[in-house]
């Protein structure tokens, strides 16, 4: 059974715009949530050398674009911008109010995307999962 997921490119559309509200809202939009104050920032995982959490939703967005999209020139242009994505989106929390610009948020971001760019071009190279 073959799986035809990137035919539904909205739910990649759908969390970049989910993406947007919460990395722009100012403050911590989760903690406004979970613990009444926005200025809180919840912690899913605990963080080492890279934020845990940016790596995990960088991680899952690039692993949904990856799916989604399949030529070439899509491919190109999806690597680009989740690449730039990654990194504009840490540097505008220069700007944004009760927002923080973190080094391993960046780092986490970035990792994230480069670890489905790698997975993705070793399936590619060593045609897994083609018949």
């Amino acid at each position: 059974m073959k799986i035809n997921f990137y035919k539904y490119k909205m739910i990649f559309y759908l969390s970049n715009l989910c993406l947007f509200v919460i990395y722009f809202f100012p403050g911590s939009l989760a903690g406004c949530i979970f613990h009444d104050n926005c200025k809180s920032q919840p912690e899913l995982a605990a963080n080492l050398i890279i934020s845990l959490n940016h790596f995990l939703v960088f991680f899952l967005l690039s692993f949904i674009g990856f799916l989604s999209f399949k030529e070439s020139s899509q491919i190109k242009k999806l690597t680009i911008y989740l690449i730039f994505l990654s990194i504009f989106i840490e540097f505008s929390h220069l700007v944004i109010q009760y927002r923080s610009f973190e080094i391993s948020d960046i780092i986490g971001n970035l990792f994230g995307v480069l670890v489905v760019i790698f997975i993705h071009n070793l399936i590619n190279k060593h045609d897994f999962f083609k018949k």
